[in-house]
């Protein structure tokens, strides 16, 4: 996967590349900088709303960082996104995450 500074380079030449834009925010999430990595997940799906990968991801990294009110809030977004698109597969994987968030 390109660095950070790798894809802000492309990024700058392509600003709406749905697949460099969710890059972006999974190696911001890997680096736990999650407060960057959710607008960046944001940013995603303002491109491309039906883009399953991006509620899945975002949601993880929610839940990683222990805000579960607003992963259940995107990963239900997401669910209704995926079903609603006929991809059972990534609804049925957020529905699983969403089941385990604590509380």
């Amino acid at each position: 996967m390109p660095s950070l500074e790798q894809l802000e380079k492309l990024l700058a030449v392509e600003p709406d590349d749905v697949f460099l834009n969710f890059a972006l925010a999974m190696e911001l999430s890997k680096q736990g900088r999650t407060d960057e990595a959710c607008r960046q997940f944001r940013r995603v799906l303002d491109l491309d709303p039906r883009y399953p990968a991006a509620y899945f991801q975002w949601g993880k990294a929610l839940i990683a960082a222990h805000r579960h009110a607003e992963a259940r809030d995107v990963l239900a977004k997401g669910i209704e996104t995926a079903q609603s698109a006929g991809d059972r597969h990534a609804a049925a994987e957020m529905q699983e995450l969403l089941e385990a968030i604590p509380g």
